[in-house]
Formats: structure tokens, C-alpha cells, sequence
């Protein structure tokens, strides 16, 4: 928690040199031998700013100095807490009751702060408030999370928690390891491991996440797009440059998630990315979302990502790992245990 509060507080430093990288157009990205823009190497997209902008900022779309400095003496107060919350946890050896959920993971794991803009109000820039436009009718929000199953029927299309344990099929998308909770697409800041690779070849884009270690492929030939018919948990992507800025168009997503922030399905979902290398340790990834079965306007959103001095390892979670079978077996041996003590 410490390393979160420096991060908060290294803010203040960031915060001329962040405004001047979205306005700075001198930087000139290094060429590859094909001589495209750059953009290889890994990047990591965590993030204290929230997606949505809370409703006080209105318009207003980055802090002023003062807002910043209030921002850091708040963390210095919320870290404060934690730690003294944290300090006086005891273990307890007794297994938890059944049909209980452990906790899940403490501010230790947690991610967050950023090497450059760290200013902004929110992440989402259009609509102007920052916020989400309102929901087609009949799309309500359903997320999961670490806490007691929720009602539901299968497909599960949240990320994280589940609706039972009869089966692998009643669980998240990420528990299953079919799909990273922050790997999109589009990237979102989440919990931890907010890393991702660009590989770039003449004529294909490669965006490899660290979660679930997926490998976007993007074509940068000419070539039909799949049929209405084929669909893909990662979409269907075409990309090219636009001057200096790689531009990458997804559909055909398999409506086997929830749409952005968790509504509806992302059955209709057309995504946009822009990646753009501002400088020589910051790359802005720009996404817009169109889903006009999810929401009633398009959403875009500004993501800086961070150069990172290392290596993405390889993320252990594969479809039907022992995770999965153990989850199953314990929720088998709740069952023996509550039928004999029926008994």
C-alpha cells in the first residue's frame, strides 16, 4: 500500500509533463524495418482513475493542481486506514462455514497508479459528462464478484463468481480461463497484471494480453471481413494505420460476454482501438464503443499505457485446470458433508 500512496504522490510531478503529452506533437515514434511507427514492446495499462468521472466534475475532463493534491492527501488517509485494518487481521485456522465465501484478495495485490497521465477525471471522455450513456431498454447491469453466487441462468457472461457449481459451465468467463477479466478487448484497468505485448510484423499487428495469454492476430492486408455467421470471443479484426496511429476494427464478437461495464451482451458490439506512441514510454490507447442493442450512444475512452523494462511470463490458467476441478470437488464435498450431518 505504501508503493500505491508514492504513486499517488508522484502524481504531482506528472501532472505538467502528462497535460504537455497530450498536446506535444513533436515526438516522432521510431520506425520499424518496414517503417511503420514503433509501437513493440510491453506496456502496462493500470490505472487510479476511475472509467466513469463522478457526477461533481460535470465537463471538466482533467484536475487542476489542487484537485490533485487533494487526491493525494486522501490516499494518504485511505492507505492510512488500511494499513491499521490490515495490521490487527488475525488468521483464523478454522475453515470458513459452508456456503460462505473467503476473502479474496487484500490491497497488497492490488495495481494501481500510472507512469504518466494519471490526471484525468475518468477514463471515458465521450459522452462529455464521462459518463455512460443511458441503456436500451431491457439491458440491465449484471456483474459478478468474490462474494455468494448470484441468480442466474447459464450462459454466465460476467467475468468473475458464478451462478452455481454444478458445473464449469455455471462459472465466469475468467474462472473458466476463457477470457481475462481486464483483457478485453477493449482494455480495461483492473485489479492486477495490467500488462499487454505489441509484436508488430509488415503486415499483421499482434496485441498479446497477459491475462489468459491471448494473441490478437490483426491483419493489415486487405480482406473480407468473416460473415455475420462466424463468431469469435475476441471478435473479428482488421487493422491500419492512420498517419502514425494504428487503427484496429473488431466485430463479430460471440455474444458469449456482457457488453462494456457489464450490460447486455457484446453480440453487436463494434469496437475501434487507436494506439498511438506519444512518447518514448507512453503509448495512448483510445477505444470507442458503438452497441446499439446495449447502449443509446457510442462510448470513448483514453487508456495511457506505460512502457514496461521486462518480460511478459506466461499466465497458468487454462479451460478446465485444476482451479476449476477443485472448485467443483469442494462444492461436492459441502453436499456429502450436508447430507450426512442430515443424517
Amino acid at each position: 500500500m505504501k508503493t500505491k500512496l508514492l504513486l499517488a504522490i508522484a502524481v504531482v510531478a506528472a501532472y505538467c509533463g502528462s497535460v504537455t503529452a497530450q498536446s506535444d506533437g513533436d515526438y516522432a515514434a521510431p520506425r520499424t524495418d518496414y517503417g511503420q511507427p514503433d509501437l513493440q514492446g510491453v506496456w502496462n495499462f493500470s490505472s487510479s482513475t476511475p472509467m466513469q468521472r463522478p457526477e461533481r466534475f460535470g465537463e471538466q475532463e482533467f484536475l487542476t493542481s489542487e484537485q490533485v493534491q487533494e487526491q493525494i492527501e486522501r490516499q494518504a488517509r485511505v492507505t492510512a486506514l488500511a494499513d491499521a485494518r490490515e495490521a490487527e487481521l488475525v488468521v483464523d485456522p478454522e475453515p470458513p462455514p459452508a456456503g460462505s465465501t473467503p476473502r479474496g484478495y487484500n490491497t497488497f495485490w492490488i495495481e494501481m497508479g500510472t507512469l504518466g497521465d494519471n490526471v484525468r477525471t475518468s477514463h471515458i471522455v465521450y459522452p462529455l459528462n464521462g459518463r455512460l450513456p443511458e441503456a436500451v431498454e431491457g439491458n440491465p447491469a449484471i456483474a459478478g464478484g468474490l462474494g455468494p453466487d448470484i441468480t442466474g441462468d447459464r450462459p454466465v457472461r460476467f467475468i468473475v463468481g458464478g451462478i452455481g457449481k454444478d458445473g464449469p459451465e455455471d462459472r465466469g468467463t475468467s474462472e473458466r480461463c476463457l477470457v481475462g477479466f481486464n483483457a478485453g478487448p477493449p482494455f480495461q484497468p483492473s485489479l492486477y497484471n495490467n500488462n499487454m505485448q505489441i509484436i508488430q510484423h509488415k503486415d499483421s499487428f499482434v496485441i498479446m494480453t497477459e491475462m489468459i495469454h491471448d494473441a490478437r492476430i490483426v491483419p493489415l492486408v486487405d480482406r473480407a471481413e468473416l460473415s455475420d455467421d462466424i463468431r469469435l470471443w475476441s471478435g473479428d479484426s482488421i487493422g491500419y494505420w492512420e498517419g502514425d496511429t494504428m487503427v484496429v476494427k473488431t466485430k463479430n464478437f460471440n455474444g458469449m460476454q456482457s457488453g462494456f461495464q457489464s450490460r447486455g451482451t457484446n453480440y453487436d458490439m463494434v469496437l475501434t482501438e487507436k494506439f498511438n506512441r506519444v512518447s518514448y514510454d507512453i503509448v495512448n490507447y483510445e477505444f470507442t464503443i458503438e452497441d446499439p442493442s446495449t447502449y443509446t450512444d457510442k462510448i470513448t475512452a483514453v487508456v495511457p499505457m506505460s512502457k514496461v523494462a521486462g518480460q511478459i511470463y506466461e499466465y497458468a490458467c487454462h479451460e478446465g485446470n485444476y482451479g476449476m476441478i477443485n472448485t467443483l470437488r469442494g462444492a461436492r464435498f459441502e453436499e456429502r458433508a450436508a447430507t450426512e450431518d442430515s443424517n
